[in-house]
């Protein structure tokens, strides 16, 4: 017998001779493992289907939500003692070097397995046969900086003796998803202290672990990953169909430009102008270009319900029937031109959403004013550590997501509520808890030729650090 058969043989046996005692460490335990079960929890949604690999005695897929859920486990007794206690999930025992499974998840959940892992590269390239596009890995493990506590910890036998693990860094796990062809886009941690003491556990774990620096020597580390698709350009040319959203509030001068600047992209685009409540001849001037066009352009048209942007973006999404949902604000500080750009980004899987970013290249001279740079930096730091992912340009109005990840957003929107006047932070809150890759598209932002700026600085970015402040306690500390 080879080194590596050995190898998994003590694995397994191990595991075998755990399982009798598994459900009752478990429960002991639970402080800790609820940990990771919550916050994987956040990231999916009831109509995921969900896969975990190493399963054990099925505890975490039994609490999270998902319609289809899964487990596989090298070790017949765990899958015999998960199927008494959770009969209505489907679990297999199956080795994860050799996934014998038909179907693709939406999410697949790796939770504290890799470190046994005989060769981990080939557990990840096995990921292959049950990933799609847009399937989401989601691995849990062990800091490295914590090996001498729980080493310490399984001597004085408060922490159950395992079979010796790999320790492995952040950067060695992202590594070996690169190599097996899986991008990481995101990673986190958490805990300070995996046992339960009264009020001292909660305020460690909830608030310390998750600021900066303390957050370096949090326990558990999360990874997000991806598949690294390679989609040519002319394989996506005309693969989908596009909505482009165009809120127009006191635009007049603006809206022709926006149809004859719009350059023609995927299979098929559909513009909807929603205006908002102006006071010069927008409404008008929308309908005398919807009717000026009608031969050449598909275009729909609404008078929003009520105030603000994110009024006119919920109520144009609605009614949007395209694979793509694009805004374009109206004023065309953003090009038309460079829409294309955002089409090609999604459509070829770089992200799941994609921010424009206005921030990158230098602008024209009265194209953003001082203060308004100053405070769109500020809120890039805030939101990038809020949302674990580069955000450099939270308020610029082009934003892209697929329409079909829009309706799951907009069917969760009661977890965040209905906050924000914009629509900007609904869009980016939500893309965050579907789990999307979110992903920066550096525009040449230009200066406005026609109205001016509906944007107050001081009492709107007196809101946007209100919407901060009621993320942080959606997101970092809930």
């Amino acid at each position: 017998m080879d080194i590596y058969k050995e190898k998994k043989q003590s694995i397994k046996d191990y595991f075998n001779q755990a399982a009798n005692s598994r459900i009752k460490y478990r429960k002991r335990k639970r402080y800790y493992w609820d940990s990771i079960t919550n916050y994987c929890n956040f990231f999916i949604h009831n109509e995921s289907s969900v896969l975990e690999i190493g399963c054990g005695t099925g505890e975490l897929l039994g609490k999270i939500k998902g319609k289809e859920k899964t487990g596989i486990d090298v070790s017949e007794k765990m899958i015999e003692e998960a199927k008494k206690q959770f009969p209505s999930i489907n679990f297999v025992c199956s080795p994860a070097e050799n996934i014998q499974l038909e179907q693709k998840y939406d999410v697949i959940i790796l939770s504290n397995l890799i470190g046994y892992l005989v060769d981990i590269q080939s557990v990840f390239e096995e990921l292959h046969k049950v990933c799609y596009n847009e399937t989401k890995i989601i691995v849990t493990y062990y800091n490295i900086f914590w090996e001498p506590f729980i080493k310490f910890a399984e001597f004085i036998r408060i922490k159950k003796k395992g079979p010796e693990q790999s320790w492995i860094s952040t950067k060695d796990l992202a590594n070996l998803l690169y190599l097996s062809g899986f991008e990481t886009y995101k990673q986190n941690s958490s805990m300070l202290s995996p046992y339960y003491i009264p009020l001292f556990s909660g305020f460690l774990n909830k608030f310390v672990s998750r600021l900066p620096f303390f957050n370096l020597f949090a326990l558990n580390q999360y990874s997000f990953a991806q598949p690294i698709v390679s989609i040519k350009e002319d394989e996506i040319t005309t693969k989908y169909s596009t909505s482009v959203l165009i809120p127009a509030r006191n635009e007049s001068g603006n809206i022709e430009n926006a149809i004859l600047r719009l350059p023609e992209f995927g299979n098929h685009i559909e513009i909807i102008f929603v205006e908002g409540n102006s006071t010069d001849d927008t409404w008008a001037k929308i309908q005398e270009i919807k009717e000026k066009y009608k031969t050449s352009h598909d275009i729909k048209m609404l008078q929003q319900p009520g105030k603000g942007k994110g009024d006119a973006v919920r109520a144009g999404y609605d009614i949007a029937t395209g694979d793509i949902l694009m805004i374009l604000d109206a004023d065309l500080t953003v090009p038309p031109e460079q829409l294309p750009k955002f089409y090609n980004a999604i459509a070829q899987n770089k992200g799941g959403f994609i921010n424009g970013t206005r921030l990158i290249y230098p602008m024209e001279k009265n194209a953003m004013r001082f203060l308004n740079t100053l405070g769109n930096k500020f809120f890039s730091m805030a939101f990038s550590w809020l949302l674990e992912q580069p955000i450099k340009d939270t308020l610029c109005g082009t934003k892209v997501m697929f329409r079909k990840d829009y309706l799951k957003l907009a069917a969760n929107r009661s977890y965040f509520g209905d906050f924000d006047p914009f629509g900007d932070y609904d869009l980016l809150f939500g893309a965050f808890k579907l789990n999307l890759k979110i992903i920066d598209m550096p525009i040449r932002y230009q200066e406005r030729i026609y109205g001016d700026t509906n944007i107050s600085r001081f009492k709107h970015g007196l809101l946007l650090l209100k919407m901060w402040w009621f993320a942080l306690f959606k997101i970092k500390f809930k």
